[in-house]
């Protein structure tokens, strides 16, 4: 007779033995996300049998193997961990923040936000009397985009996807960067990839990749880095308990800035960041930053340090992104979706809006999924179209 999840629950406990199984208990009692178990019913538990039993009548047969793993990781039972997740590994794809297991429903799956191995045929490209109208009624409001014939587009994706900690891979993150690449080259982007690095080789690929020649022929830049994250910081792929592996995001703003990429200067530079900002479930907008008082121009010959940036990032701080283990990020088919449709007439910071309307109103994102990316560090002083095809 094939097993069913309170068996296997009941074996990943037993196996755990005595010492391990009282510090998941105590991992079980400090867990903030809902829904919660009160430390008094934990407590009452006698066996490896109690313990199953109370984590499926809270956690549902659906959701109590993702907080196991969650549990079974945060405590080092990484064995446990992967036995767990392969005996219970269902025949469907699954959708997964970048460090815990979840399960939607196969058919909320939407086709229309994934692409197949070739670029979709039906991206909406600006017509010519499109952007005469808005460069007419617009004018000096507008950044100036470059004839297609003489500028030299650049983009950078840097994806992570296999780490030294195994548990930390993240599947599914191949459809991600496919689909990226085919969105910046369809806005006539060339694009510069990196797959696997460390903190330091993310530095060092931005830090050259803001030196590239073919930013002066440009009239804009975007950045795309997708990992695993903590508040202000992507992590690299040693990143474990005791190595701390990471890129501090703040250097993307420093290597590209006024002073160190003079090539993009007041030209826009759009950040794309996929990462786990935290281990919340979202539920509010949060705000991770107070404003400073402005710094005054001191001569004619002064340029803002830090200027023409817009970012969007996953989530808003403290909180998880969702990742579908097999057709990538909610982030990104969200990102697919609106520019495919309304990148040729809006621009970005209207792009980024629909995005978030994405967020807020589709199917995935009003269940348990909860999330909701965040505009950061927007310094555009202009609107910026794309103006696809052209």
């Amino acid at each position: 007779m094939e097993k069913t999840i309170k068996d296997h629950l009941i074996d990943t406990f037993e196996d755990l033995g005595k010492d391990d199984q009282k510090k998941f208990k105590r991992k079980l009692c400090d867990r903030k996300q809902e829904p919660r178990i009160r430390r008094a019913h934990i407590e009452k538990t006698e066996d490896s049998l109690d313990l199953a039993d109370l984590m499926i009548n809270h956690f549902t047969s659906n959701g109590v193997v993702a907080v196991t793993l969650e549990i079974l990781e945060a405590i080092a039972c990484n064995e446990q961990a992967e036995e767990l997740r392969e005996k219970t590994k269902p025949s469907t794809p699954v959708a997964q923040p970048d460090d815990v297991d979840q399960k939607p429903a196969q058919s909320d799956l939407n086709a229309d936000y994934y692409l197949s191995d070739e670029c979709p045929e039906d991206f909406n490209p600006c017509s010519p009397a499109f952007k005469s109208k808005i460069l007419k009624e617009k004018g000096t409001e507008i950044y100036e985009t470059l004839d297609k014939s003489k500028r030299k587009r650049l983009a950078l994706i840097i994806t992570n996807i296999n780490f030294k900690k195994k548990s930390l891979n993240r599947r599914g993150a191949e459809q991600d960067e496919k689909n990226m690449e085919c969105l910046l080259r369809q806005l006539d982007y060339d694009v510069v990839k990196h797959r696997d690095l460390t903190g330091n080789l993310m530095d060092d690929a931005i830090k050259k990749f803001a030196k590239r020649e073919e930013h002066k022929n440009s009239d804009s830049t975007f950045v795309v880095i997708m990992s695993h994250g903590m508040l202000g910081a992507i992590l690299g792929i040693n990143y474990d308990e005791k190595s701390n592996d990471v890129f501090p995001i703040d250097n993307i703003y420093k290597h590209l800035n006024s002073v160190n990429c003079p090539a993009m200067l007041d030209k826009p530079k759009v950040i794309l960041i996929q990462a786990c900002r935290g281990e919340e479930h979202g539920r509010a907008w949060v705000n991770d930053g107070v404003p400073q008082e402005p710094m005054g121009i001191e001569a004619d010959d002064f340029v803002h340090r830090e200027k023409d940036f817009i970012s969007l990032l996953s989530c808003t701080p403290e909180t998880k992104s969702y990742r579908h283990t097999e057709f990538g990020t909610f982030y990104v088919c969200c990102i697919l979706k609106v520019f495919r449709k309304v990148a040729h007439e809006d621009h970005i910071e209207e792009l980024f809006r629909k995005v978030m309307r994405c967020f807020e109103s589709d199917k995935h994102m009003l269940g348990v999924y909860k999330q909701m990316v965040c505009k950061d560090r927007a310094t555009l002083t202009k609107h910026f179209y794309l103006f696809p095809g052209l």
